[in-house]
């Protein structure tokens, strides 16, 4: 065995010890071995904190009780349950592979790897999870845990989010795993890097793998593990109107097109190229040709809202004016009761607006 081997073997026999003495980690997925479960709280997880993402998955365990439930449930509901989450891609790829599995596999989660990868919206990382956690198969999840965890041990340089980076550390995850007990591996790894190796202030000076930490002996826990730089966000202005009727009604649509938030609502949109003060908004030709010339009163506009996507950063306004008479049927709205807009699944962006709207808002 090369000291290499046995730097492995040692990282994977203290985990073990570790997890078997010290695993405090209590939540409801743990230990759970139904694959939909599993599934679900992996795609809940992603890009969510546990704490939030906890109440996600018992809502949704409520709600959904089986595959079949997910299936067959009407994606309004579903999106309206996600609302919140944002990454919303997640949600549409939930409802696709539930219906996948339920009309192909008769609602039975698949149990080859193989299999549990090509369903969309399964990744490498969710098809270990499932495999070993349900299955027993000796796959090992890589994930911002693990990859935190190995690079500061083994002093990996790499960047993780690169090419070559995520094939070192998915080479690396399988050669710590313990085929044995891949389920129970999966989870110390997991567990160690989120309470202990963790992003910030974590626990050297008690770890169970402070001398053997490359990390730890060089000082490099602050820079490890290493991104590759990120480029430049896109920036988006976003206007929307709130066109009121005198009936209380305000028209709304769903998002469709490969753009962020595709399948939730919004009200009616004018993008800008740029920031825009809101006179400027209600002067431009978009505004003209949406109201026609009709007599309108502007009754609220709100402070700048602002929200940070992994790639755009948005902000921009809401402007809600009432007409005297409906719009002539602006392409692709509908017109809906203040009242029932609680039913309808909207952006973070749309719902922190929604939750604090207020005459307080006014600028006029």
């Amino acid at each position: 065995m090369t000291k290499n081997d046995r730097k492995k073997a040692d990282f994977t026999k203290a985990l073990l010890k570790w997890h078997s003495a010290l695993n405090f980690r209590q939540m409801p997925w743990k230990g759970e071995k139904e694959p939909y479960r599993i599934w679900l709280s992996e795609v809940i997880l992603q890009q969510t904190r546990v704490d939030q993402g906890r109440a996600y998955y018992e809502k949704f365990i409520t709600a959904f009780p089986g595959i079949h439930d997910l299936a067959n449930a009407p994606e309004q509901q579903v999106f309206k349950l996600w609302e919140g989450l944002g990454y919303y891609n997640r949600c549409r790829n939930l409802i696709a592979t539930a219906k996948t599995i339920s009309t192909d596999f008769n609602g039975q989660f698949p149990s080859a790897y193989e299999d549990i990868l090509a369903l969309k919206g399964i990744g490498p990382y969710t098809a270990a999870a499932i495999a070993s956690f349900a299955f027993g198969l000796p796959y090992a999840v890589v994930d911002g845990n693990v990859t935190r965890v190995i690079a500061r041990y083994f002093g990996i340089t790499t960047p993780i989010d690169s090419t070559n980076g995520k094939k070192e550390f998915a080479v690396m995850a399988r050669d710590l795993l313990d085929p044995g007990q891949p389920a129970i591996y999966n989870q110390a790894i997991m567990d160690f890097g989120a309470t202990v190796c963790t992003p910030r202030n974590p626990q050297c000076v008690s770890c169970i793998h402070q001398t053997g930490c490359a990390a730890w002996q060089k000082g490099t826990i602050a820079q490890l593990p290493v991104k590759a730089k990120a480029g430049p966000k896109r920036q988006r202005c976003f206007y929307y109107f709130i066109v009121e009727t005198p009936q209380d009604e305000v028209y709304i649509r769903r998002r469709a097109g490969k753009d962020i938030w595709e399948g939730l609502y919004e009200f009616i949109l004018y993008e800008s190229s740029g920031t825009a003060w809101p006179e400027e908004v209600l002067q431009s030709d978009f505004a003209r040709q949406l109201f026609d010339g009709q007599t309108l009163t502007v009754r609220y506009i709100s402070s700048v809202y602002r929200q940070e996507l992994s790639h755009q950063s948005l902000q921009g306004q809401f402007i809600t004016v009432r007409l005297s008479r409906p719009l002539t049927s602006p392409d692709g709205y509908q017109l809906v009761p203040r009242s029932a807009l609680a039913a309808y699944p909207f952006p973070k962006f749309i719902k922190d607006w929604l939750s604090e709207e207020s005459p307080a808002q006014t600028l006029f």
